[in-house]
């Protein structure tokens, strides 16, 4: 993979979604990572974590970004990890919190820092096309054509099959906490059907890290691509 540039600063990243699992493994290697020097978190509620190199911003309006634009300045990247899940949802209505909510976000983020890098987590199956029969993965597949559209340093569009969660987390969605209780158990199962099929959190991290350092050589990364990029 292609090196760091020599001499490169720790990056100052802004990360959205810090309290879900994909947010909190992020987070959590973030923090780790010299890689990082300061990370600002964007949400809608506290985080739970209290570290040296932690900000948080509380933001509820996730549509209008111009009163946070003065604390987005400065930064080199944005991990964004928001997402909710299409069951239940209309086209429409899903196209409105998946596309609208990323693409304000992250135009209102290259305003305030023109020079930014964007990590976005999509999923495992997207669809470039935007044309499939998957509902979910023809909006996320128009999402990420959209920010790759854009004018920013570097992008990454994460593709993530699978997370194991960090010991600990719970998710708040009690589908999700009963899915992934019945899930653990396969985990070991399921990294048997190939690289990246679940990744762990620092892996996970580390791909993110590094594409927002340079060191992707391509911008959409399937499972096996974040497992070799993170190890």
């Amino acid at each position: 993979m292609p090196e760091a540039e020599p001499g490169a600063k720790p990056l100052k990243v802004i990360l959205f979604g810090a309290t879900g699992m994909v947010g909190s493994a992020v987070l959590a290697q973030c923090l780790a990572d010299d890689a990082v020097g300061a990370v600002l978190s964007v949400g809608r509620r506290p985080c739970g974590l209290s570290h040296p190199k932690l900000k948080e911003l509380m933001h509820q309006d996730f549509f209008n970004f111009k009163a946070a634009a003065p604390h987005l300045k400065g930064y080199d990247a944005c991990f964004f990890t928001l997402g909710i899940s299409s069951v239940g949802q209309s086209e429409a209505d899903y196209t409105r919190n998946t596309y609208d909510l990323t693409l304000g976000a992250a135009k209102a983020l290259l305003a305030a820092s023109p020079r930014l890098s964007f990590c976005y987590v999509s999923g495992s199956g997207t669809d470039s096309s935007g044309r499939g029969r998957s509902m979910w993965a023809r909006v996320k597949g128009r999402t990420e054509n959209a920010l790759l559209a854009l004018p920013f340093k570097h992008a990454g569009m994460i593709r993530l099959a699978g997370l194991q969660p960090a010991p600990g987390f719970k998710s708040k969605t009690p589908w999700i906490r009963l899915a992934y209780a019945a899930l653990r158990p396969l985990i070991p199962l399921f990294k048997l059907l190939g690289p990246g099929m679940v990744l762990d959190g620092p892996t996970l991290g580390r791909a993110m890290i590094r594409v927002a350092q340079g060191r992707a050589t391509k911008p959409i990364l399937e499972p096996s691509d974040l497992a070799a990029l993170g190890a």
